[in-house]
């Protein structure tokens, strides 16, 4: 019974320090880390979406090929947009690094949808 009650605490502490570690990793990438440390500007943002993500998502973001980003920032941490944008790991979305700024004032963008 000892057993069973210390395998249980082991898993509830654990679950909460993994969430912990990777939140940490993921902070601690250095281009995540320089864009969140920026302020972003909506309207800059807007034209960088404009020139290289409306053709797919629509000039409003309301999905043409690729999904609606209505309300993005809702379902999406920033950590995750920013790794959505620059990875390319979801075809048929190309891999795109803006510049730091230029992601941060994409991100303050996207914020407004």
């Amino acid at each position: 019974m000892q057993r069973i009650v210390l395998l249980a605490l082991a898993i509830l502490l654990a679950v909460p320090l993994g969430f912990f570690g990777v939140q940490m990793v993921r902070a601690s990438d250095p281009y995540v880390k320089s864009v969140l440390s920026l302020t972003g500007d909506p309207i800059q943002g807007h034209a960088i979406f404009q020139i290289n993500c409306a053709g797919c998502h629509g000039l409003e973001a309301d999905g043409r090929v690729g999904p609606s980003l209505q309300a993005v920032s809702k379902r999406k941490s920033e950590y995750r947009l920013i790794r959505q944008v620059i990875s390319g790991e979801t075809p048929p979305m190309p891999k795109f690094q803006p510049s730091t700024q230029a992601m941060a004032d994409l991100l303050s963008y996207l914020e407004t949808l």
